[in-house]
């Protein structure tokens, strides 16, 4: 996993979550506590309310990204542009300085009055805009976008999603955004729910990860909270994608995030990474198939994913025949059977007096392999003319698991 250098601050893995307060210059953006019209009164925010709760990067806004709002051309972006610059001049707090934009012109006019990284929405629809970041050797987060300077973040698939993040030139410093909320009709909860549940998969890029998950439809829909009452939904998401890989965090409630962010990095798993003058190996995060197919295409290998990562099922109810039978079959497939102490199941309960034995009780078994193995597993016991009805039933669970 690369590590990004956003003007000194590390970003990746290794180092603690970062957290990207909000500060809106747009009269239209939504969220009242984060827009200022007055250059003096938005830096004194930034100093007391963000770098004081512990942001690391200040994004600016200079246009609301909301899909109702009509969106501002780059010339337009530049008028604002000066304001955001006399913030940044008057801040005196110590704070990486970010500006949100699609266009390379305002991208440009930005990292010369000051600021120190990009936040491009629409994900280099701009073919210029890697060009301009890597003149600054500036940072850009690249959102996930169709390639179309109107429609920032309006994909409706998480492989869509992906494979733009995927596309095009990534400057030495891209970090990659999935870019969660109802950028468009297509973009539903559904889709922000599934991208959730296979952060792991953008590992793969080989990026540091920023997420804005903020009091998001998605998370609201699960509590049934409006978007005053949705904090703790954010915060609980927080924990889970930080401990999911992610790296930063964009968000309106600075405090708050940074202490959910902290939690879930303290429960992180260690990834192992071991350099030294001749080779450096890496722990990657690869707890699907996905995930690993992820990698695979990343490097150009020619493997199945699915032999690579194992799964592990216990079995009860088994009788002592079909634990051999299962065992053996399972043993020339590739995975693995290790079976309990014959009579009782993992609750304790004895079923050697139940009749439906065949001399030796019940027991638990553990079936260990990979996803590969259980689908062999499971055409061999479908195969297996003498299989028993229970071990009919281990393959129809088997393969339904895994699918």
């Amino acid at each position: 996993m690369q590590t990004v250098d956003a003007a000194g601050l590390p970003i990746g893995d290794g180092h603690p979550p970062r957290i990207v307060g909000v500060l809106n210059l747009s009269p239209e953006s939504p969220y009242d506590p984060s827009v200022f019209a007055d250059p003096g009164r938005a830096a004194t925010y930034v100093d007391e309310e963000l770098v004081a709760e512990g942001a690391d990067i200040v994004d600016v806004g200079l246009e609301s990204a909301n899909k109702r709002f009509s969106v501002l051309s780059a010339e337009e972006e530049l008028d604002r542009l000066d304001a955001a610059i006399e913030v940044l001049e008057s801040v005196s707090g110590d704070v990486v300085f970010s500006i949100e934009t699609r266009y390379h012109e305002v991208a440009d006019a930005a990292l010369a009055g000051g600021f120190d990284m990009v936040n491009d929405i629409c994900g280099f629809a701009d073919p210029e805009m890697p060009a301009v970041c890597a003149e600054y050797d500036a940072a850009v987060v690249k959102m996930a976008s169709p390639p179309d300077l109107t429609r920032p973040g309006a994909i409706e698939s998480v492989d869509g999603i992906y494979a733009a993040l995927e596309r095009g030139d990534l400057t030495e410093k891209t970090i990659v955004d999935p870019a969660f909320g109802g950028w468009s009709a297509g973009k539903t909860t559904a889709v922000d729910r599934e991208t959730f549940e296979r952060l792991g998969e953008f590992r793969g890029l080989d990026r540091p990860i920023l997420v804005s998950i903020n009091r998001k439809n998605f998370l609201k829909e699960i509590a049934g909270r409006s978007t005053d009452e949705a904090l703790p939904t954010s915060l609980a998401a927080t924990a889970m994608a930080v401990s999911r890989g992610v790296h930063a965090i964009r968000t309106h409630d600075v405090a708050a995030t940074r202490d959910a962010a902290l939690v879930g990095a303290a429960f992180t798993r260690d990834r192992a990474s071991i350099v030294n003058e001749s080779v450096t190996i890496e722990e990657l995060d690869a707890a699907t198939p996905r995930e690993v197919g992820r990698y695979r295409d990343r490097i150009g290998a020619d493997a199945d994913s699915e032999d690579a990562v194992t799964r592990v099922f216990e079995l009860r109810g088994l009788l002592a025949a079909d634990r051999g039978t299962l065992a053996e079959l399972a043993r020339t497939n590739g995975a693995t059977v290790a079976a309990g102490a014959p009579g009782t199941d993992r609750d304790g309960i004895d079923r050697t007096s139940t009749g439906d034995t065949d001399g030796e009780g019940t027991a638990s078994a553990l079936l260990i392999g990979s996803v590969a193995a259980f689908r062999r597993v499971a055409a061999a016991i479908e195969n297996d003319r003498d299989g028993t009805e229970r071990l009919g039933a281990v393959a129809e669970a088997v393969r339904a698991a895994i699918e």
